[in-house]
């Protein structure tokens, strides 16, 4: 896994929570925290600092994921508005995800290994997404997707109705948009 999703993970973490939380995180894991961002780390990594955090904030695992997600794709919209700012709402962005952004990814960083996405569009405001990926992290694709509808200053209910960890051959996410008063850029 790319640098640049744990450079975007700790400042989530510190943000929120403080650095000591951060370094309390990376003593309990027994890892040292020294990602650059176009290093290449274990995926175990990512599952290490996601397992121990739900445990320290007593909360599951999907739920911390999907709120790194989020926080993670806000940071991401800063260091790289260049992805974001051709769209106008959080569903044209995100059918750009495989012809787009993802092969810009790559680019930026070789050895990236993105997702691949598949999208079925059910009028304007219901998209339904498939995940599919071996690293497991649909709830941190789920957060990344409400992230994008609150940079792009929508709502987003997203119904993850098949997924992988439940024998699925992919995720599916249902996602449904609506628009806010405010403009929601970051």
């Amino acid at each position: 896994m790319k640098g640049i999703i744990f450079n975007v993970v700790e400042e989530a973490v510190t943000v929120e929570h403080g650095e000591s939380m951060w370094d309390a995180l990376l003593t309990r894991t027994g890892l040292d925290g020294s990602y650059t961002s176009l290093g290449d780390y274990p995926d175990a990594d990512l599952h290490a600092l996601i397992r121990t955090g739900a445990e320290m904030l007593d909360v599951t695992e999907a739920d911390l994921t999907r709120r790194l997600g989020h926080a993670s794709l806000i940071s991401l919209a800063g260091r790289y508005p260049g992805f974001f700012t051709p769209h106008r709402r959080t569903r044209d962005f995100v059918l750009r995800l495989n012809d787009v952004i993802h092969p810009e990814v790559r680019k930026l960083h070789r050895n990236a290994d993105p997702p691949v996405f598949d999208f079925e569009v059910l009028g304007e405001n219901v998209l339904i997404v498939g995940y599919r990926s071996s690293r497991g992290l649909c709830a941190l694709a789920e957060g990344m997707i409400s992230g994008a509808a609150t940079y792009f200053g929508e709502s987003c209910h997203i119904h993850h109705d098949r997924c992988t960890r439940d024998g699925s051959p992919s995720c599916r996410l249902v996602c449904t948009f609506s628009d806010e008063a405010s403009d929601g850029r970051a």
